[in-house]
């Protein structure tokens, strides 16, 4: 006969403070959640003002061109409540227990586990491979400018195009006459004969 395995005191009491502070735990993570959803106008507005600073700061650290700064705040302030849809179905999912992890590591007071650094060494290159690969990445740049100037010059030519087209279909819906209609659709054209006397 096998002998039954002895549970001593200390684990049963270790096991149930760890399922009473699962419960709490999951309580916390009701009560964020029920906060969550009594305070969504807050959340909107909280996102708002995020979307404002974030949408601002990424597009002066990313283009430089005062047009094109211009274009994209537009774009950036249309986009906004599709932007505030979005935030809050990754809030509503992700938020509660995001912030119930955090609050459970404040109150757990358990060390953080830093693992062991690697340290890096960098290889020493000659200073003839240091300009060689200097040159090589300064073609590089250039190269990629050329490329991001002929991009814009497309996408500027094609947003021209675009445009008129937009407006040259808009004044032919005004006028109520379609552009490509033939010469046989077009409404009859009276001719009055003229009077030729000849002597």
């Amino acid at each position: 006969m096998a002998n039954p395995v002895k549970i001593s005191g200390n684990l049963t009491h270790f096991l149930a403070e760890n399922k009473q502070e699962e419960e709490l735990m999951y309580e916390v993570l009701l009560i964020i959640e029920n906060l969550a959803y009594r305070e969504e106008a807050t959340a909107k507005l909280i996102f708002d003002r995020l979307y404002d600073i974030g949408s601002i700061n990424l597009i002066n650290k990313k283009f430089r061109s005062c047009a094109v700064k211009r274009v994209m705040k537009w774009i950036a302030r249309m986009s906004k409540p599709a932007f505030r849809i979005f935030a809050w179905r990754w809030f509503r999912k992700n938020c509660p227990i995001l912030i119930t992890n955090w609050l459970y590591q404040q109150v757990s007071f358990k060390k953080p586990v830093v693992q062991s650094a690697e340290i890096v060494i960098e290889k020493q290159l000659s200073p003839a491979k240091v300009i060689s690969e200097l040159e090589s990445k300064s073609r590089e740049v250039k190269f990629l400018r050329s490329q991001v100037k002929l991009l814009t010059g497309i996408l500027i030519g094609v947003i021209t195009l675009f445009g008129g087209s937009l407006i040259w279909l808009s004044q032919s819906l005004i006028t109520g006459r379609s552009p490509l209609q033939t010469v046989e659709q077009l409404p009859p054209v009276e001719l009055q004969e003229a009077i030729i006397n000849r002597r």
